[in-house]
C-alpha cells in the first residue's frame, strides 16, 4: 500500500542552488542528408549571449571566485604555514562523512565491483567513498561498450549514493543507459561532468545525433556546462545543471526530445534540434529554434517572445495536471526505496526547487523497496512476474532483455511497474506485453516495449474502456480518495518515458497489429516514442509489419512529447473526447513501395494522415505539431498530414508539415488547409484553426 508519509532529503541535506547565467539542417533516422534551415533563433529574455563560461549574473563572479582565498589556493593558513583549526574540522568532518559512507556501502551489501546481488550486474551503485579512478574506469567501458551499440541486448543502469563526487569524475552516457541519483532531490548528488555527444555516426567531423535514442539521466546536479545530443526514446528529467545545456553537438543534426522538472542555471541551446518539448522546468534563457519547440508549464518571461509564424515557439502557460515519474531512492533510515512526487495541477516550474532552497518538506510518498518485486532478466519470467503481482507487489524492473511467454496483468489500481536501464519487454508467443486492467493510480514508466516474431495484436493495452469502481485500500490509494468512479479527484494513470519498437533489433522478421492501445479514461502520457523501425535489421515494408502506432479510445486523456513514426497506416488513431497533445512528432513512413497500398478512407483518399482525430470524436485540442515525409522508395501523395473534425470544441494550434526529401508529397498541412508540399525542404504551416457552429 502506497504510504502517506513525506519525506526530506536524505543523506546530504539540500545545498545552496548555483544559479549560473550566460552573458539548419538534419538527417533523417536512416541517416542520409535532408534540407532544413538550422535556424537557431534569438528568443531569449533578460539574457546575455551565451558565451560559456556559465558565470552568475547575481551572484559570485569567476573573477570574485579566484580572488576567495581558500586552503587550495593559498587562504586559510596559520603563521606558520599549518592548517587553522576550521581547516582541521573540516579535515574531521571529511573523515567523519567516508566513515558514513563506508558504513553504507556495508549495509547495503555493496561488492567491490559495484554490485548489489539484489539488482544484479547491470546495475552500478557508486559512492563519493569510491575511488575515483576505478569509478571512472567503469564508466569508460560502459561508454566504450554502448556509444554505439544501437541494437544490441545490453542494458545497464548506474545509480550514485547521496553525496558529492570527485570532480574528476565524467559521465558520458551511451545507448540503454540510465543514470541517476539516488537522492530525494537532484542537489543531493552532485558530479562534476556529464554529456552525451554525437561523434559515432559519421565521425567526429559530422556530429550526427540523429541515431542517438534510448538513454536517459534524472535526479543529479551537474556542477558544469552539459552537452545533451540526442533524439527520439530519450529523457532528461529532474536534474539541477548549474552551467549551460546544449542540445546538440557543435550544431549537428538532431531530431528529439523532451526535458522535464529540471533547473538550468545558464540558457539552454536547442540549435539545430528538429523538435523539442521542455516541460515544468526554470532556467535562465533559451536559444534556438527549428521546425517545432515547445514549452509547457514554464515560469512568464522564461521562454522566448516570438512566436509562429516568425519563429516555431509553441508556449503551453501551464500544466493542467501531472505526476512526475518514481524514482529509486537510497533513505538513510529506510534503505532502498521508490519515491513518488505528489500529484500537481496547474503546475508551472520544476516539483523541487522550492523544497531544496527553503529546506521544506518534498511533497510525495516514500514506498521502501520491500513493497516491489525487484525483477532480473536473468532469472524471472511471465510466470515470475505474474505471481509477485498477484501478490500484491509493485515491479522494479532491473535493466536487462525479459522474453514473456504470456502477458503480465496490473490487476491492482494504484500499482507502480518502473523499469531502470530501458528494460525490455517482448513477447515470444504472439502474446500483449502487458495489460493494465486497474489503471486508476497506476504508474508504468521507464520500459521499452518490443515486438517480437510472433505477430502480437498490441504490445501495451491499457483500460478495458469501461468506468471502473473506486478501488479498495488494498488496491493501492488511500482511504481519503474514494470517489464516484470517473471522478477527476481520482489519480490518474501515469504512462511515463514509454518506448515502442517494431524491428530493427532481431535477425528475424517481427509483427505487431498497433503498439499501444489506451482504451482507459484519465491518463495522463510523458514522453513515448513508438517507431516502426527504418533503419536496422529485418526491415522493410513487409517485413517489420504494424499498421498503427498509438491508438486512444478513452477520454480526458493528455499526452506529452508524442513521437510515432513510420507505421504503415495511421501513425496515431484519437478517438476520445477531451484529448490533448502538448508536442507532436511524426514521419510518414519511408518504405511504401506504391500508391495503391497507401490509401485510406476506404481506397478513395490518397494517403494516411499521421494523425488522425475520429469524427465521432466532440473535444480535443493540440499544441506544436510537426509532421514530415521522406517518400524514399515511391512516389506517394499524402492528401493531408493530419485530420480532425471541423467541429467547435476541435481546437488547433501550430501545425508544420514539412517534405524533407525524396519523392513528392503532401498536400495539404490539416484537413485541406495549407500546402502543398512537393519539393525537398518544402514546408507550410497552419497557425491556429477552429471551426465556428
Amino acid at each position: 500500500m502506497r504510504k502517506s508519509g513525506r519525506a526530506t532529503a536524505g543523506i546530504l541535506l539540500a545545498v545552496s542552488l548555483v544559479f549560473a547565467s550566460c552573458s539548419g539542417g538534419k538527417q533523417n533516422d536512416s541517416g542520409q542528408t535532408v534540407d532544413g534551415s538550422g535556424d537557431t533563433g534569438e528568443g531569449q529574455q533578460g539574457t546575455d549571449a551565451a558565451d560559456g563560461t556559465g558565470e552568475s549574473k547575481g551572484g559570485e563572479t569567476k573573477k570574485d571566485a579566484e580572488n576567495t582565498k581558500t586552503p587550495e589556493n593559498g587562504g586559510n593558513l596559520a603563521e606558520d604555514g599549518s592548517k587553522d583549526t576550521d581547516d582541521t574540522a573540516l579535515d574531521e568532518e571529511e573523515l567523519k562523512q567516508k566513515e558514513q559512507q563506508a558504513a553504507v556501502l556495508e549495509k547495503i551489501g555493496r561488492k567491490e565491483d559495484f554490485h548489489i546481488d539484489m539488482f544484479g550486474d547491470n546495475v552500478y551503485i557508486f559512492s563519493p567513498a569510491d575511488d575515483a579512478e576505478q569509478v571512472q574506469q567503469v564508466l569508460n567501458r560502459l561508454w566504450d561498450a554502448q556509444e554505439k551499440n544501437q541494437f544490441g541486448k545490453e542494458r545497464y543502469a548506474v545509480y550514485f549514493l547521496p553525496g558529492k563526487y570527485d570532480e574528476s569524475i565524467e559521465v558520458k552516457v551511451g545507448y540503454y543507459m540510465q543514470v541517476s541519483g539516488l537522492g530525494y532531490l537532484p542537489d543531493d548528488v552532485q558530479i562534476k561532468a556529464l554529456n552525451c555527444d554525437a561523434r559515432w555516426l559519421g565521425g567526429d567531423d559530422n556530429h550526427n545525433a540523429t541515431c542517438n535514442f534510448w538513454r536517459g539521466v534524472e535526479n543529479l546536479r551537474v556542477n558544469s556546462t552539459v552537452m545533451w545530443a540526442v533524439s527520439q526514446a530519450t529523457f532528461m528529467r529532474r536534474m539541477h545543471i548549474t552551467g549551460l545545456l546544449y542540445l546538440h553537438d557543435n550544431n549537428g543534426w538532431a531530431s528529439g526530445g523532451f526535458l522535464s522538472d529540471s533547473l538550468i542555471g545558464g540558457m539552454v541551446d536547442s540549435g539545430s534540434q528538429q523538435q523539442w518539448l521542455s516541460r515544468n522546468c526554470n532556467w535562465n534563457g533559451w536559444r534556438g529554434s527549428n521546425w517545432n519547440i515547445v514549452f509547457a508549464g514554464i515560469e512568464k518571461g522564461k521562454t522566448p517572445a516570438a512566436t509562429w509564424p516568425v519563429k516555431q515557439y509553441t508556449n503551453v502557460e501551464t500544466v493542467e495536471e501531472m505526476q512526475e515519474k518514481p524514482f529509486l531512492v537510497y533513505d538513510e533510515e529506510q534503505g532502498f526505496g521508490v519515491f513518488v512526487p505528489a500529484l500537481r495541477r496547474d503546475a508551472v516550474g520544476n516539483s523541487w526547487q522550492d523544497a531544496a532552497e527553503n529546506g521544506t518538506l518534498l511533497e510525495g510518498d516514500f514506498l521502501p523497496l520491500s513493497e516491489f518485486y525487484v525483477a532480473r532478466a536473468d532469472k524471472d519470467n511471465a510466470q515470475t512476474l505474474n505471481a509477485a503481482l498477484k501478490e500484491g507487489k509493485h515491479l522494479f524492473f532491473t535493466p536487462g532483455i525479459y522474453e514473456l511467454e504470456e502477458e503480465l496483468c496490473i490487476d491492482r489500481a494504484g500499482s507502480i511497474v518502473l523499469g531502470a536501464g530501458l528494460a525490455t519487454l517482448r513477447p515470444t508467443k504472439g502474446n500483449l506485453c502487458m495489460r493494465v486492467n486497474e489503471t486508476q493510480g497506476t504508474i508504468v514508466a521507464g520500459l521499452l516495449f518490443d515486438a517480437g516474431t510472433e505477430k502480437s495484436p498490441l504490445l501495451l493495452c491499457v483500460g478495458d474502456g469501461q468506468e471502473q469502481g473506486t478501488p479498495a485500500v488494498e488496491g493501492g490509494l488511500e482511504e481519503n480518495q474514494a470517489a464516484e468512479p470517473g471522478s477527476i479527484s481520482l489519480p490518474p494513470t501515469l504512462l511515463a518515458d514509454l518506448f515502442f519498437r517494431v524491428g530493427g533489433a532481431l535477425k528475424v522478421p517481427t509483427s505487431v497489429e498497433t503498439c499501444a492501445e489506451i482504451n482507459s479514461s484519465h491518463v495522463i502520457g510523458d514522453n513515448f516514442w513508438v517507431w516502426r523501425a527504418d533503419h536496422g535489421d529485418q526491415v522493410a515494408w513487409s517485413v517489420n509489419t504494424a499498421e498503427n502506432g498509438l491508438v486512444v479510445n478513452g477520454d480526458d486523456v493528455t499526452i506529452y512529447a508524442l513521437m510515432v513514426e513510420h507505421f504503415r497506416q495511421y501513425q496515431t488513431i484519437w478517438r476520445g473526447n477531451n484529448g490533448k497533445v502538448i508536442m507532436y512528432q511524426s514521419e510518414i513512413p519511408y518504405d511504401v513501395p506504391e500508391q495503391s497500398v497507401f490509401m485510406s478512407h476506404d481506397g478513395t483518399v490518397p494517403g494516411y494522415a499521421s494523425y488522425k482525430v475520429e469524427d465521432t470524436v466532440e473535444s480535443h485540442e493540440a499544441w506544436g505539431i510537426g509532421i514530415y515525409s521522406y517518400n524514399r522508395d515511391a512516389e506517394i501523395e499524402i492528401f493531408s498530414a493530419m485530420e480532425v473534425p471541423e467541429k467547435p470544441d476541435i481546437k488547433i494550434h501550430h501545425v508544420i508539415a514539412v517534405m524533407i526529401t525524396g519523392n513528392p508529397g503532401i498536400t495539404h498541412v490539416l484537413n485541406e488547409l495549407g500546402g502543398p508540399m512537393n519539393t525537398g525542404g518544402a514546408r507550410d504551416i497552419v497557425i491556429e484553426a477552429e471551426w465556428a457552429e
